[in-house]
């Protein structure tokens, strides 16, 4: 098995970002979400990534966002990744002509292969736990054993994931790559640069 890749999300704040990179992520997240405790605004992201040393993936996290606000946050910000959590159709995702993935919230029942289908251009499927009425970022960890083998796009483990349960997450889904958010967090937008520690090292060793 190749090395799982990682992405730190909900990144807010420099400091947080270049600890993240300097502790061996390969993605950092931003949100675009006003709602969330972990949103930023396009000016703080712009800061960020200004400072970001090359060859780190940025990725902007969107909520059934408008066409007109995606396309501003878009033109003031060189993006890498699109991350749609909302209820944004295939068409609408592949509508910026952008990598994209697309996150789905997994619950008993689901048909997570048809949904890997139906996204056929994204460049790989999130996974993350279900929670009524809200999009994401929640620390809860949902049922692995709903993920299905052989999947159609490359699958981004996230929900619920900490150092102390990466190892298993990893050797029980075998996913492309891994996506944390409150797991390495100080409180609700800040990290705690020991827990980012703590977390590469984990999916190292797995």
């Amino acid at each position: 098995m190749s090395a799982v890749r990682s992405k730190i999300c909900g990144i807010t704040r420099l400091e947080d970002a270049l600890a993240a990179v300097e502790a061996g992520a390969d993605a950092l997240g931003f949100v675009f979400y006003a709602p969330s405790p972990r949103a930023v605004s396009v000016q703080q992201a712009r800061a960020i990534i200004a400072g970001l040393p090359p060859f780190v993936t940025t990725v902007g996290l969107f909520v059934n966002a408008s066409s007109c606000e995606l396309n501003e946050t878009l033109d003031a910000l060189p993006l890498d990744l699109l991350q749609f959590h909302g209820d944004e159709s295939p068409e609408a995702c592949d509508g910026y002509h952008r990598p994209f993935i697309k996150a789905l919230r997994v619950k008993p029942g689901d048909d997570i292969a048809a949904a890997c289908r139906a996204y056929g251009k994204a460049s790989g499927i999130l996974l993350d736990a279900y929670v009524p009425g809200v999009p994401g970022g929640t620390g809860e960890r949902f049922d692995w054993s709903l993920i299905p083998g052989d999947l159609s796009r490359p699958i981004i483990l996230a929900g619920g994931l900490d150092a102390g349960n990466v190892v298993q997450a990893i050797a029980q889904v075998r996913p492309y790559a891994v996506d944390v958010s409150g797991g390495v967090e100080r409180s609700k937008g800040i990290k705690d640069h020991d827990k980012v520690r703590a977390f590469m090292r984990a999916v190292r060793e797995a």
